[in-house]
């Protein structure tokens, strides 16, 4: 509470506006019905308007509307009782515990505040107040008032409450349009009729959870983190809690969401590509860094699949970012031939302490101690690569590289394209079993196992796909002999580390383009 407590205007019981401050010494106490210390109070706070009411103002700002009326009944009260039912002027206040008691002279400068009821203290405000006004002590018993009783917790501190009154007070963080709907409306399906789903039930973005959303974060809710493509729209902090809200997101994942927003949506990731081209590719994000525990996600059994919040519902924030504030819906700039299950959301964590290598974040560049994480536009996925029979190193890194020669189609070659490879620990163990096996290695191993004669890629009546005849009619004999790869570099296969300790089964998302003309994999630190 500051020294010059904050000005209202309330209702008193006859219907009769009551404002503060008033001009004339004033005593104040905030109280509920269902507060045995407040009823304790009760006569006491009469006994003061008895003794002081004609030269100063006593007020009894009462928390509920019928509480009011049964305070009034029951104790015979003379004193003016306002209505704060809204607890406005209670979180204005700022108090904790009720009754909450002020005693502020003529220009509204507090002197005395106190909580609850300590016999001493009140004997002490008693005397306080008799001698600024120079009036006589008031008329009280009290050596039959007991020496302490505990106040009790203000209503506008419960939880249900307490979030609402701060997204409706003035100065609140929260700017976005609010849309009233009608008491009879269902609100889950008013989301839908309104587009805001991505065609599963989203939670209601009420002023209160978007306010506890903004909790998770310490940036400005009006900072503007990314504009987002195609619309070009403005993602504040705010905007993106909202989605993060609606996708079911804890305050906690707030900043990872922040963060993948921030990576979609520069040049080199290409959100508007990513969703318009007729390929359906969409976001996979990976998560690296102390966060993933921080904020419980999953990195082990089931790290690709359902069953883990923080993973699912991140990813669909972001999903749910780009179609409502990037405008990226289905029938519009989203012109997937078929689309892909990755666009309600695909996010995990890496297992790095499972990993026998440097985790995907430092290999890009972050240290260690950073949360990172790193958006990918994939096409496909996950797509398991099963082996169970390999011992030997060069077979399961074999295995990996055959995997992914059906990457868009066999035929297809020297791609540009990244594709991510998601390794689980068993093949780790056998990948290790004589020892370190870097990626690079890996990754050489996957071009030679995949290497093909380009004479193979040639159209031919199996299928059509691939090199032109009129292309190979042009071809020495020694070219169409020459075996290439699956990527046109190895640096497009990125390795990551998940998945339970039990099953031999890997897994790969395949991507879409790479570079100027496509999508370049992009990571952003995470920060508060």
């Amino acid at each position: 509470m500051t020294a010059t407590p904050p000005a209202f205007s309330l209702r008193d019981m006859a219907g009769g506006a009551r404002a503060f401050p008033t001009g004339r010494p004033t005593l104040i106490a905030f109280v509920k019905e269902d507060c045995h210390t407040c009823n304790l109070a009760a006569p006491v706070l009469e006994a003061f308007h008895q003794a002081w009411g004609d030269v100063a103002d006593i007020w009894m700002v009462g928390q509920t509307s019928d509480g009011n009326a049964i305070l009034k009944d029951r104790h015979g009260l003379t004193l003016p009782i306002l209505d704060d039912s809204a607890l406005r002027a209670s979180l204005a206040w700022g108090f904790e515990i009720v009754p909450a008691v002020y005693w502020s002279g003529q220009d509204g400068v507090l002197r005395s505040p106190l909580e609850g009821f300590v016999r001493a203290e009140w004997e002490a405000l008693a005397q306080t107040v008799a001698t600024d006004l120079q009036a006589r002590p008031a008329a009280i018993a009290w050596a039959d008032l007991p020496d302490w009783r505990p106040g009790c917790g203000s209503k506008h501190l419960d939880p249900e409450i307490h979030d609402r009154l701060l997204a409706e007070a003035e100065g609140s963080a929260i700017r976005a349009r609010r849309i009233e709907i009608a008491s009879a409306d269902d609100i889950a399906e008013f989301m839908f009729d309104q587009g805001f789903s991505d065609g599963l039930p989203v939670v209601p973005p009420t002023p209160e959870r978007v306010l506890r959303m903004l909790s998770g974060t310490t940036r400005d809710p009006q900072d503007i983190v990314a504009i987002v493509p195609p619309n070009l729209a403005p993602a504040t902090v705010e905007k993106i809690a909202i989605n993060a809200v609606m996708a079911g997101c804890k305050p906690e994942y707030l900043p990872v969401v922040i963060a993948a927003v921030e990576a979609v949506c520069t040049d080199e990731f290409n959100a508007h590509g990513v969703n318009a081209t007729t390929m359906g590719a969409s976001p996979v994000l990976v998560v690296n860094g102390p966060i993933r525990e921080r904020i419980g996600m999953n990195m082990r059994l089931a790290a690709l699949g359902n069953g883990n919040r923080a993973n699912a519902t991140i990813g669909r924030a972001l999903r749910l970012v780009i179609r409502n504030l990037g405008g990226a819906r289905p029938g519009g700039v989203d012109r997937s031939t078929l689309s892909n299950p990755m666009k309600f959301t695909m996010c995990f964590a890496e297992w790095e302490e499972g990993s026998p290598w440097e985790p995907l974040h430092v290999e890009r560049g972050f240290k260690r101690e950073d949360s990172v994480v790193t958006a990918f536009a994939m096409t496909s996925g996950p797509v398991q690569i099963v082996d169970q029979d390999s011992r030997q190193p060069d077979q399961i890194a074999g295995t990996l590289g055959l995997g992914l020669e059906g990457m868009f189609l066999p035929k297809i070659r020297r791609m540009p394209t990244d594709a991510l490879l998601v390794v689980c620990p068993e093949h780790i163990q056998t990948l290790t079993v004589d020892g370190p096996y870097s990626k690079q290695r890996l990754r050489e191993r996957i071009q030679a196992v995949t290497a093909r004669p380009l004479r193979e890629m040639v159209a031919s009546e199996v299928s059509g796909a691939g090199i032109s005849r009129s292309s190979a009619a042009k071809m020495s004999e020694a070219q169409l002999d020459t075996p290439v790869g699956k990527f046109a570099d190895g640096k497009f296969i990125h390795i990551v580390v998940a998945g339970a300790d039990a099953g031999k089964f890997s897994a790969a998302f395949h991507g879409w383009v790479t570079g100027p003309m496509g999508s370049t994999v992009v990571s952003r630190k995470i920060d508060c």
